[in-house]
Parts: structure tokens; sequence; C-alpha cells
């Protein structure tokens, strides 16, 4: 693998944090998981979103960086490779949904003084998924609090993702059409989807379409 340090993303339901397990255990890597079932704040906001907001978004925060700072920062001589299942920013990207305008200024502020004492990936993998299947995979994995999330949400959350992606020309970015493939059950499609890491790939945007070519 050329890079040492991937973070895997997409919207809820999109499989970003089964596919960085996957891809960590195939090339021994540190993995670094968002551990969202931590954030007491979570099923509080999904009943009362307005109320809870700022408070998700800011626990949120603090603990992806305190993660990376942990993990990404500290160097391990036996894992020199690092796959994460969520990018730093977003935090912001959230935020810009969720919070009303003067929480989301005070949120940024706070964002923008944290981020830039980070380290960024060098590649980041974005599994875009259709609406409907998102919902399919929320449904199925049976998390209570997830199971009034509206496709509305889900549509703000790709739109929001794809606008900052495109104002990103630093980073280095995989675009995959993970509605025309199966990387869990397909064997052939896991490999060739693996297989994309192997390759050095200029900055910007770089769309990953079906059979992943």
């Amino acid at each position: 693998m050329k890079y040492n340090f991937i973070t895997i993303e997409g919207c809820i339901g999109s499989g970003k944090t089964t596919l960085a397990n996957m891809l960590g255990e195939e090339f021994s890597a540190k993995l670094v998981l968002e551990a969202f079932e931590d954030n007491p704040f979570l099923p509080k906001f999904y009943e009362e979103p307005e109320k809870f907001a700022f408070a998700l978004e800011l626990f949120f925060m603090a603990e992806r960086y305190k993660q990376i700072k942990d993990f990404v920062a500290t160097p391990d001589l036996f894992q020199q490779k690092i796959i994460s299942d969520y990018l730093f920013t977003k935090s912001l990207i959230f935020a810009n949904i969720t919070l009303q305008e003067d929480e989301n200024a005070l949120y940024r502020r706070l964002f923008n003084i944290i981020n830039a004492q980070l380290p960024q990936p060098e590649l980041i993998i974005y599994l875009h998924n259709t609406i409907p299947n998102l919902l399919y995979n929320i449904a199925i994995r049976g998390r209570i609090y997830e199971q009034n999330i509206q496709a509305e949400y889900l549509e703000k959350l790709q739109a929001a993702y794809l606008q900052y992606f495109k104002s990103s020309t630093q980073l280095t970015i995989l675009m995959v059409n993970a509605s025309a493939i199966d990387f869990v059950n397909n064997a052939e499609h896991y490999e060739k989807l693996k297989q994309l890491l192997l390759n050095d790939y200029s900055k910007g945007i770089h769309y990953i379409n079906s059979p992943l070519s």
C-alpha cells in the first residue's frame, strides 16, 4: 500500500467502518475508528435535534481530535500504516447542517483552531451510495436511535460532503460508486477495491465507477 494514512468516508450507512476494518486487517494497519456509541448526546439528538445538536457536535469534535492526536500524530514502530473511518472535517460538515447560525459560527472558530494542529490523510476513499441503499443499510443494522433518520437529512449530508470535496483541491479523493459494488460479499469486488490502494493519484477527485474502473 502506497499510503501511510488513509481515511474511509461516506454518509451514514455507507459501510465505511466495515471497509476500514477489512483493509486494516489486510494491510496490518492501525485502525482509528469513531467511537460514536460513547457520545451520550447521540440518542437525545435524534429525538430532539435542535436542543442537543451543539452538545452532540462539540462532543464528537473533542473525541475525534483526541483520537487523531493519540493515534495518528504519535508514531508506532510496529504499525506504520493508519486507516481511519472518519475525516476530522466531518465535524464541520455535520455542524453546518445541524447547528443554528450563531452556534455554528462559534463551532467553526473552535474547529479552525483545532484542525490546524492535525495531520491530513494522504488518501480519502469516499463511498457514495444512493439514499434508498443508505436507508436500507441503516435499517438492517438495527441501531434503535437511527431508525427515524429521514431521507432528507441524508440528502443534505451527501450534498455537503460532495460540496466540500469539490472545493478541497489539496486533498486526494477516490469517489467510489458504492451502489455498484459489494465489497463485503463479493471477493472480486473487494480485491479490485483493494488494488486501488496500490496506485499513485494526483490531488483532486478521482471517480471510481462500476466495475471499479
